[in-house]
């Protein structure tokens, strides 16, 4: 399984980076999904990659892209880093080594 559900905003949502949505996230970021997960883990993402891999694994979940988008603007971003950081991370974690290796902090 390569998706995991985590409190996002006001409620539990699922969060999947399939296929179509790593290569848009690949595109959005104008970098590789190896490359990102390093930055991510190792603190050295931009502020924008948070909020990309959220908003990609909403709409992998199952949420519609507008909703994503509103549900990002509302949540991600203009928070504390330390507030979406660990969700970013535990998404793109379960996509790397799979759910049930991953606990969603976000």
């Amino acid at each position: 399984m390569i998706g995991i559900n985590a409190f996002f905003g006001d409620k539990e949502r699922p969060f999947t980076l399939s296929d179509d949505m790593v290569t848009e996230l690949e595109a959005k970021t104008e970098t590789g999904i190896g490359v990102l997960y390093q930055r991510l883990l190792g603190q050295a993402f931009k502020l924008a990659d948070l909020a990309e891999v959220i908003r990609l694994g909403l709409i992998g979940g199952g949420t519609s892209p507008e909703e994503a988008d509103r549900l990002v603007s509302t949540y991600a971003r203009n928070r504390p880093i330390a507030e979406v950081l660990p969700l970013a991370t535990a998404i793109l974690a379960a996509r790397w080594l799979g759910a049930d290796e991953v606990q969603a902090d976000g």
